[in-house]
């Protein structure tokens, strides 16, 4: 990929792959310029079919900012086929970013908080002295539906429910890092200062401008996580499940932990066998909430909650219904937030 400079005066001509991306891409840019978004709300990150006019975005992108493979294997191919010219930025890659394992089973284990193992190595330079009340805990959602195509050896999640030797009905993998990093506000904060920081070294003329937006922006996300901490401060006790593991990240930072998931991935239907192992222990741990997520079919969370005290209620990893742009990335860590206080 092109590691150049944009000439004077130019603008970068950016590029986010998803919301939560582009917000913080967009907050960085603030009084300078816009990036271009590529996969829309409600469509699914794992498989997409751009647009024409997504397309032309990459062929003129100065810069690529993405999660990385593990999240859109198929961007990986369009941006080496669109964009050889563009620098690519892989967040998830950035030196600094908290990265968790995924986790296993329907039901997950929370003995071995006190550990690091589910950390890799880049969890140790975090860098969060002040905030890992909760990084100790780590241990996040299987969003590598198609990893397949990125590298990873099976996740067997007891295979049980895969019943081909790691894979989901869909014949996807689920080892190696969880994706959805986004959702650990301190990721969020690292990543205005990567995203400022390439913008400079691409636009000097504008890098005072950048890291000023990028303060404001990590102040911004600080307010949040207080609120935020201060919500969730009653229920660091409470039992839920959500139907597939993509809020790990959050859980970790804010000392919530779901109990469970009731699908392996959003890529797949999850096993009769997989529905009855959470069903039951929904009823025998006491879980308080059961989340589905609004692209997806209802009624397995109905089956799962049936003969059992539990309530359900929405969540949802990229915000769907949120209005994107600067604002974007702090407004889906509130939602979270108040849909898992409140329910």
């Amino acid at each position: 990929m092109g590691v150049g400079v944009v000439a004077q005066a130019d603008v970068p001509r950016v590029v986010a792959d998803i919301a939560p991306v582009h917000s913080l891409v967009a907050q960085v840019m603030a009084g300078v310029g816009s990036p271009d978004l590529i996969v829309r709300p409600g469509a699914s990150p794992h498989e997409y079919a751009l647009r024409p006019s997504e397309a032309g975005a990459l062929d003129q992108a100065d810069v690529v900012f993405w999660i990385g493979d593990e999240l859109t294997p198929w961007l990986d191919r369009s941006i080496e086929r669109l964009a050889q010219d563009a620098t690519v930025v892989s967040l998830l890659d950035a030196d600094g970013t908290v990265r968790l394992q995924f986790r296993e089973g329907p039901i997950f284990d929370h003995d071995d908080h006190d550990d690091h193992d589910d950390h890799d190595d880049h969890a140790d330079d975090a860098g969060h002295d002040d905030h890992d009340d909760h990084a100790d805990d780590a241990g996040h959602d299987g969003h590598d539906d198609h990893a397949d195509d990125a590298g990873h050896d099976g996740h067997d999640d007891h295979a049980d429910d895969a019943g081909h030797d790691g894979h989901d009905e869909h014949g996807h993998d689920h080892d190696g890092i969880d994706p959805h990093a986004w959702l650990d506000p301190e990721n969020g904060k690292h990543w205005l200062d990567v995203i400022s920081a390439e913008l400079a070294r691409l636009d000097p003329e504008n890098a005072a401008r950048y890291q000023e937006n990028a303060t404001k922006g990590k102040a911004h996300i600080d307010n949040a996580m207080r609120d935020i901490s201060t919500e969730l401060a009653s229920t660091t006790s409470t039992r839920f499940v959500v139907l597939h593991d993509a809020y790990q990240y959050f859980e970790e930072r804010f000392d919530i932990h779901a109990i469970g998931a009731i699908s392996l991935s959003d890529a797949s239907d999850p096993s009769p066998a997989r529905v009855q192992s959470v069903q039951k222990n929904v009823r025998e741990l006491d879980v308080t909430c059961v989340f589905s997520e609004p692209q997806f079919n209802v009624e397995i969370v109905a089956t799962v909650i049936e003969n059992s005290q539990a309530n359900s209620a929405v969540l949802d990893p990229l915000g769907v219904g949120i209005e994107t742009g600067q604002g974007f990335y702090v407004n889906l860590l509130r939602s979270l937030s108040s849909q898992i206080a409140g329910c």
